[in-house]
């Protein structure tokens, strides 16, 4: 195990959890080209290996749902790799007629709890998000459930992902919630501007900051929406659609230069500067290959001086990312 572990507490009482994660979506949906099982756990096995052992996974992840959280499952199934991982899975999206739906109702957050701990193979699960906010039902109802779940044992500690000050607020007095899941990134850092981090921290929320690396694109690896593989979800990604694409990698190439200057790569300096927002920050990068994975865990090394911390702020506040986050049928639902 590496001796450069950045350990951060979750939440206002929780556990000490790796700062640096580990994002199991992409080995089983959305980015195309998967690969396989033995593959996969491969993967998972060495992001543990190198300390990132907080995995995030979600009962959406597939399809079909399920698949991503019973790949994980087959490894939580031994104990004593039980034991070395703080595993997240979330509940309250799903394919509908629709494309992608969301639902907050007592009895489905129950069943996909009870579901969920079937798939992963475990007792309980360290951290249970709401998904996505189900708005046809008052968030007190679905809370009231996850808080009975945490009573009987069946989860640790509660998350919510991509609310708003209002939800969270009404969330957290039923029960506390100890992370916010949300996007964040020099390519989406709205939350320092909304008022979401605001009230996470008088709360004493961790923010758990998804694609950290704006869906791989902060790493330089992509100049056309060619680079990415038929089935990818990014093809068809506003931000990566023809002007948008060409105006987004200005920011590429200005965290480009500053991390030839530091003698790091665009995706380590990245995740550098995510982690250093503050104490309460947690990254969850995710790849495919175990070589993508130890050049984020390097991120760990990286300690940026406040002119480099200013100068990415600079570059974050100068260049404006062109293209809504999420496109076509199911808009901010999706993942």
């Amino acid at each position: 195990m590496s001796s450069d572990i950045i350990y951060r507490q979750l939440g206002k009482n929780g556990p000490q959890v790796s700062a640096l994660g580990f994002g199991a979506m992409g080995l089983s949906a959305f980015y195309g080209n998967q690969v396989s099982d033995a593959e996969s756990h491969e993967v998972i096995k060495t992001a543990v290996n190198e300390g990132c052992s907080f995995i995030d996974t979600s009962n959406i992840y597939g399809p079909p749902m399920g698949k991503n959280e019973r790949l994980l499952g087959e490894l939580l199934k031994d104990p004593a790799f039980r034991s070395k991982v703080f595993i997240c899975t979330k509940f309250g999206a799903y394919f509908g007629n629709g494309g992608m739906e969301v639902s907050g109702k007592p009895e489905y957050v129950r069943k996909c709890c009870e579901e969920s701990l079937s798939n992963l193979q475990v007792d309980y699960i360290d951290l249970y998000y709401q998904h996505r906010v189900d708005r046809t039902v008052p968030i007190e109802e679905t809370w009231k459930e996850l808080k009975k779940l945490k009573e009987e044992g069946k989860v640790k500690y509660l998350g919510i992902s991509e609310a708003n000050v209002e939800e969270i607020r009404k969330a957290h007095a039923i029960t506390p919630i100890s992370a916010l899941q949300i996007e964040f990134s020099p390519w989406t850092p709205d939350i320092r501007e909304n008022g979401i981090l605001d009230a996470c921290r008088e709360l004493g929320i961790s923010i758990v900051a998804y694609s950290p690396l704006g869906r791989g694109f902060l790493t330089g690896a992509y100049k056309s929406v060619e680079d990415f593989a038929e089935d990818d979800f990014r093809r068809s990604n506003p931000r990566f659609q023809g002007e948008a694409f060409k105006e987004n990698l200005k920011l590429v190439d200005a965290l480009k230069e500053l991390a030839d200057k530091k003698g790091v790569t665009p995706g380590q300096l990245t995740l550098a500067w995510v982690l250093a927002q503050g104490d309460d920050f947690i990254a969850i990068p995710g790849t495919k290959k175990i070589k993508y994975l130890k050049e984020n865990v390097g991120s760990r090394k990286v300690t940026l001086t406040s002119d480099e911390l200013g100068a990415i702020d600079e570059i974050v506040k100068r260049i404006k990312v062109i293209g809504e986050r999420y496109g076509g049928p199911g808009g901010s639902v999706a993942f």
